[in-house]
């Protein structure tokens, strides 16, 4: 129905091999960045994941149709697979070149004699990033 209204519909699935997935697993859960990241779903379906392809393949078979078909992103490397979706998607989407607008910055006004308060009267954020 999506697409006979005109939408185009584009279905991506992220394919990752049992050995890379069970790599950021572990990798997670040793990294204390990412101990976040694992939930008990997460977990779970490492127990599930020939249950969970296996659902992932039939589904495919069902809904991969012509108007909307399914494209697979090979994803063990996750530099690789988001540019290469993208260009993928982008190389579907028919488009033409727009030219910018030509813009030019106006001079600024004189000032008016306006003055800042002081920085410490305001709170501001820290600047962890210039530790790095």
């Amino acid at each position: 129905m999506l697409v006979e209204d005109g939408i185009l519909l584009r279905k991506y699935w992220f394919s990752v091999s049992d050995t890379e997935q069970q790599e950021r697993f572990r990798r997670r859960l040793e990294d204390p960045l990412r101990r976040w990241k694992p939930s008990p779903m997460d977990l779970e379906s490492i127990s599930r994941w020939e249950a969970y392809t296996r659902a992932k393949d039939e589904m495919m078979i069902h809904a991969d149709i012509s108007e909307a078909p399914w494209y697979v992103v090979e994803s063990d490397d996750k530099r690789r697979a988001r540019p290469n979706m993208i260009a993928h998607l982008l190389s579907t989407v028919p488009y033409h070149d727009v030219p910018p607008p030509v813009l030019e910055l106006p001079p600024r006004p004189a000032s008016t004699g306006y003055e800042r308060p002081p920085r410490d009267l305001q709170p501001y954020v820290p600047d962890h990033a210039g530790g790095f």
